[in-house]
Parts: structure tokens; C-alpha cells; sequence
């Protein structure tokens, strides 16, 4: 096996930060990526050097514009849900702390809207599903295979 295709199977880090306000949660239709038409809170891959914490900030700033407080772990999943992708997921949760959000990489997202967690958009983004149940149970560690 070749190193270059070797490099190419290895799973990447996800962050994903649900971001929460007055109850809700910040949430957008993904597009253009696995997982399009599906509803997922901002995030997207750790570069290298970046602490987790750092990661949501700067996917929330990209993403939405918007600036959070308290981020804190969520769970941690190994996902192998989608078809050819492996992903280690590190969910966060933060509290917004001043903005509006804005869809600030129109590629990626078809709008940005705060929902209820009673009340969550439907189909979600398969790496969200485990990150509300972790909200609810408090179950920190998810192994999401393919079926």
C-alpha cells in the first residue's frame, strides 16, 4: 500500500459545536457535503495545532459570525455512517454570546435558524443524532458504524 493512499483512508477529527440560546439551538440544512439535506450545527475539521475549544470558535465565526462562551464536551463518536468516510467527532456544546447569525459559507449551508430541542428539524446530520442524545443521557462515547 502506497503512503499517499495509505494517508487518504486515515479518519479525520470533526468538531462540531451545537450552540445553544434561550433553550434552542442554532441549526442549518448542510449542502454540497455527505450529508446534504440533513440539519447539523456549525463545525467542520480540527487543523493541525488547534485546540478543540479553538475549533468551535473559529467554525462558529466562519460559519454563522457569530461569537460563543462556555464551550464545553459534549461526546466523542467514531462515525463510519457515510459511504467511503471515517470520522473521529468531538461534539461541543457552547452558549451564543453576541450576533446574528448569517449563512457565511452559502456552499455549505442553506440558512441558519434557532430551533427548539423538543422541536429539531427533520432529518438530522447523522453525527448530530448522538450529540442530542449525549445532551439528554449524558452518554459521552458513540460507535456509529455503517450498516
Amino acid at each position: 500500500m502506497s503512503k499517499e493512499f495509505a494517508e487518504d483512508k486515515r479518519p479525520k477529527v470533526g468538531i462540531g459545536v451545537m450552540i445553544l440560546k434561550d433553550g434552542k439551538v442554532l441549526m442549518g440544512k448542510r449542502q454540497g457535503a455527505h450529508g446534504a439535506g440533513e440539519y447539523a450545527y456549525p463545525g467542520g475539521h480540527l487543523e493541525f495545532g488547534e485546540s478543540f475549544e479553538d475549533c468551535a470558535r473559529r467554525e462558529a465565526r466562519e460559519e454563522t459570525g457569530i461569537e460563543i462562551d462556555n464551550v464545553r464536551f459534549l461526546r466523542l463518536a467514531n462515525v463510519q455512517k457515510y459511504s467511503g468516510k471515517h470520522y473521529v467527532d468531538i461534539a461541543l456544546a457552547a452558549d451564543w454570546k453576541s450576533g446574528e447569525p448569517k449563512v457565511l459559507e452559502p456552499n455549505k449551508v442553506d440558512g441558519w435558524k434557532w430551533y427548539e430541542l423538543d422541536k429539531l428539524p427533520d432529518p438530522l446530520f447523522e453525527f448530530c443524532y448522538s450529540a442530542f442524545d449525549s445532551l439528554k443521557t449524558g452518554q459521552s462515547y458513540y460507535d456509529l458504524q455503517s450498516d
